[in-house]
């Protein structure tokens, strides 16, 4: 399934991915399904409390609690989660695998190499992005 993404929510991912550095930045994404994919919506930071935030992330709980409450208030879903890896790669880490729990695309944001990749986790399998404007 593919996962379309407003180039104005990419924009808001790469500057929070950048306000983060060198700590690993994480966010949720709303919006709706439809025949031809996911359709993002909405970008909802969220703060990383990671014991070791440069390696790893972990979102706060209360803050993605309420992004989900946004999201359902305005008729959005969860379609992705997404997290960036200061200096690479552009893939998930084993422990990005293993604290799968979301069965929606991941997001990773390598900003060594400034790619943005979707995965399903824990297996890894890729997910296309297509790119609009506005």
């Amino acid at each position: 399934m593919t996962l379309h993404l407003p180039a104005a929510l990419i924009a808001a991912l790469w500057a929070h991915a950048h306000r983060e550095a060198p700590g690993e930045c994480v966010g949720v994404i709303g919006g709706t399904t439809s025949t031809d994919g996911l359709h993002a919506t909405a970008l909802y930071p969220l703060p990383n409390i990671a014991a070791r935030p440069n390696s790893e992330y972990l979102a706060d709980p209360g803050h993605l609690l309420r992004a989900l409450k946004a999201m359902d208030a305005d008729g959005q879903h969860l379609i992705a989660l997404y997290h960036s890896h200061p200096t690479g790669p552009s893939w998930p880490s084993p422990t990005d695998a293993r604290l799968a729990v979301y069965p929606v695309p991941h997001l990773i944001a390598d900003l060594q190499a400034h790619t943005l990749q979707a995965f399903r986790l824990p297996d890894g399998e890729p997910v296309p992005i297509y790119t609009k404007s506005g």
